[in-house]
């Protein structure tokens, strides 16, 4: 399996449509090796930014690089990209459509057959090979769009939207084959309005609102960044107690259990000394933000 282990590099990139500007200084990086999610509501600028990652649109400023060179057509072959339309042939044979495509990259029959032949039995549709794809359900269809993109050993991965349409159990089959793919050393973007599978999927993370960037990094990094003092305590005696807490504002309440966020880590102290001096503390834990509740916060 091709590797690149040299970082993609999207650099202010501007785009606009008449009067309306759709990317305004869009940057950030890919790097080998790793699953860098890219999450935004409708509109936000997410396809046209892979579109100008492959080629297909044109910015009017910026530069998309691999390694710290600028890509050109040429750079771009190395590329699998899966739009969020789905571009197969309808009445085409699922396998005989794969090797095709695999040929089309410069694979040779013989090459082309077998990748196309083992990432059909990785994607579940082996017993499907011989169907055209008109006849595929929605959610193999997907399978068979995703199997595309990768046929031709691509040494970068760019996918909009690849979970859509696809139950868990297929979810997860998906998330297994691009994680081999990311194992072995290459840069993988992919966008989803699913934040739990990018939140689950993802090493990094960008997130983009009205054509700008608000937030990238590693996702812990940004899940750090965003926390707050918020915390999770399981005690054998009531926390009833907590509500008259000075500093404390109490989340949830059942018997044994708060959640609570603290004014300052001086609140958070005081209640642990306090929890103790009651009774066994079986969780005292900080609560992280999840990446909905980033999503929420960089996007206001």
């Amino acid at each position: 399996m091709p590797t690149t282990n040299a970082a993609l590099e999207i650099r202010n990139l501007d785009k606009r449509y008449g009067t309306r500007q759709v990317l305004d200084d869009v940057s950030f990086d890919v790097h080998p090796g790793r699953m860098t999610g890219f999450v935004g509501g409708n509109g936000a600028g997410k396809t046209t930014t892979m579109r100008i990652i492959l080629g297909v649109l044109a910015a009017d400023r910026g530069t998309v690089s691999l390694g710290g060179a600028v890509l050109d057509t040429g750079g771009r072959r190395r590329f699998g990209y899966m739009p969020e339309e789905r571009g197969l042939y309808p009445k085409m044979k699922l396998q005989e459509q794969l090797v095709y495509l695999a040929r089309l990259h410069g694979l040779s029959s013989a090459d082309a057959t077998r990748n196309a032949g083992t990432l059909l039995d990785q994607l579940g549709l082996g017993e499907r090979r011989d169907e055209p794809i008109e006849k595929l359900s929605l959610g193999n269809q997907q399978r068979a769009q995703i199997a595309a993109a990768l046929v031709h050993e691509p040494s970068v991965l760019v996918l909009d939207e690849p979970f859509s349409g696809l139950d868990p159990m297929a979810v997860d089959v998906v998330v297994g084959v691009l994680q081999d793919r990311a194992a072995a050393g290459i840069p993988v973007l992919f966008s989803s309005h699913q934040l739990d599978i990018v939140e689950r999927l993802c090493d990094d993370l960008v997130i983009i609102a009205d054509g700008r960037i608000r937030a990238a990094g590693p996702r812990t990094d940004l899940r750090a960044q965003h926390a707050t003092l918020r915390y999770e305590l399981l005690a054998s005696a009531d926390t009833a107690w907590l509500r008259e807490q000075p500093g404390i504002d109490v989340v949830e309440f059942d018997g044994g259990y708060a959640l609570f966020d603290a004014a300052d880590e001086a609140a958070v102290q005081a209640v642990l000394r306090a929890a103790t001096a009651k009774g066994d503390v079986l969780t005292f834990a900080r609560q992280h933000p999840s990446l909905a509740q980033i999503f929420k916060e960089v996007v206001q």
